[in-house]
């Protein structure tokens, strides 16, 4: 299911690197359809793109996609237009998704739920973070519940939600 069309500017733009977990990326899939996004996936995936899972979490959604797939964060990397508009959501960020103010064409990049961003892409890119309570115990929040809440602050902000 490669789509190798251009990238679009004046849209907002979903990366999951290397998920895997076959429902979270299936309720972002649905996200974005439902939102005009454009969803990201870069390999490898920790799924079939035809997992049942996936599919019933996406529903019958796919078709409205604009879907891009990547062999590897190199092969996004030589695609994206302004690397300088690439944000990185990562619990180990310092920047609140309330202190940057997000513009058309922005890409969101959320790593695989198990570990989250390696360290040469958090090298790379801007860091934020999804504000939440500080406890030892709480880690994180599931993948596609961050991608939610970051999507739609940054379509409020674009006046798109």
């Amino acid at each position: 299911m490669k789509n190798s069309s251009t990238i679009i500017e004046n849209q907002l733009h979903i990366v999951l690197f290397e998920p895997e977990i076959p429902p979270n990326t299936g309720n972002i899939a649905r996200l974005c359809a439902c939102t005009g996004c454009s969803l990201h996936l870069i390999h490898p995936l920790g799924f079939s793109i035809n997992d049942k899972h996936l599919k019933r979490a996406g529903l019958d959604y796919w078709h409205h996609l604009d879907i891009h797939e990547y062999d590897n964060w190199s092969e996004f990397k030589s695609v994206v237009p302004v690397m300088d508009r690439c944000f990185g959501l990562s619990t180990k960020a310092v920047e609140s998704i309330w202190n940057v103010q997000f513009q058309a064409g922005d890409m969101i990049v959320f790593g695989p739920e198990s570990r989250g961003l390696p360290e040469y892409i958090r090298n790379e890119i801007s860091l934020l973070k999804v504000p939440m309570l500080q406890h030892d115990s709480l880690r994180s929040l599931n993948l596609s519940s961050a991608c939610s809440i970051v999507t739609y602050e940054a379509l409020r902000q674009l006046n798109c939600a």
